[in-house]
């Protein structure tokens, strides 16, 4: 028997009749794929591991399938949502199917790209089905933004799935990679079928869990290493002494010599490719190359600054 102050969860029927009711048309320009399977939501909170004492951010709430079985688990959800139409329904989905539950989700019309704070107590966890055309940079911004997180599940393109949880040496290890890294420990958590949502889409979705860990030890800011990061990708066939060349060749007269001091201090050989360093070792080698004057640092600010990651 259903306990009665548990949220009803959505059905695919309710989805639809919700959709009809606000004349919805899911754009691909804003991600919109609706999960319709109630067992999909239910087992992300559960892959989560988020609990009684969590505060949750979840962004692209859409319709509600996943906010409903995340209040049913937590204390709190702020549920961070571009759409005007979908933003102002959604408390009235919770107050039909959660009334137990609905005066502890907020809900904040922005994108979450550009929001700059999270109202409420600092938030512990980050869980969502982000919109596939703009998961990682979503991703990353929160990252930067909300350091109380202490972990999270997000479902994204079953590529770029594998992009974010790729280690050095991997075909799919590059950017995303290396910047998830500098904030957590990154995994695969599983694979998502495309019926479960609607409309389907054309490509296979995967799950990504990550734990917040301390970054690296480095004098050089996060803007510099990401800087260096985006630059050794930028051109995976060369060698990263190659790829770092027109960045630091701005340094003036010298520059190439204080590039190879850099990678002596660094302790890396000159024919090593980005693709196979950890993060560790691009802030190891950041710090260098500031040391030696091969790369100016960007800007005039402090370590407080954030990259556009």
């Amino acid at each position: 028997m259903t306990d009665p102050g548990e949220p009803r969860l959505l059905s695919a029927a309710d989805v639809r009749r919700l959709a009809a009711e606000l004349d919805l048309r899911p754009t691909k320009q804003r991600g919109q794929n609706f999960v319709i399977d109630p067992n999909t939501v239910r087992r992300i909170v559960r892959e989560s591991g988020v609990g009684p004492e969590d505060v949750v951010v979840e962004v692209g709430p859409g319709l509600g399938s996943l906010t409903l079985a995340l209040l049913g688990a937590v204390r709190r959800v702020v549920a961070v949502e571009v759409d005007p139409l979908l933003a102002e329904r959604l408390p009235a989905t919770i107050a039909e199917h959660a009334p137990a539950q609905a005066d502890t989700l907020e809900v904040v019309l922005a994108d979450a790209m550009r929001v700059e704070e999270v109202p409420g107590p600092p938030p512990t966890a980050l869980v969502a089905n982000l919109p596939y055309n703009v998961s990682v940079p979503v991703l990353l911004h929160l990252m930067a933004l909300l350091p109380s997180l202490e972990r999270g599940l997000v479902m994204v393109q079953s590529e770029v799935a594998d992009r974010l949880a790729a280690g050095p040496g991997s075909r799919t290890y590059g950017v995303p990679s290396v910047k998830a890294a500098w904030y957590a420990d990154v995994r695969r958590a599983g694979a998502i079928g495309r019926n479960v949502f609607w409309p389907a889409p054309n490509v296979d979705s995967g799950l990504v869990a990550w734990t917040r860990r301390e970054p690296p030890a480095a004098v050089a800011t996060r803007e510099d290493v990401f800087r260096v990061v985006d630059a050794a990708f930028a051109q995976r066939r060369k060698t990263l002494r190659a790829a770092l060349r027109p960045m630091t060749s701005a340094s003036g007269e010298g520059a190439a010599e204080r590039l190879e001091a850099a990678f002596a201090q660094a302790g890396l050989a000159a024919t090593v490719r980005g693709e196979q360093l950890e993060v560790e070792q691009f802030a190891a080698l950041t710090d260098a190359l500031v040391a030696t004057g091969a790369l100016a640092p960007a800007g005039a600010a402090g370590p407080s600054r954030r990259s556009r990651a």
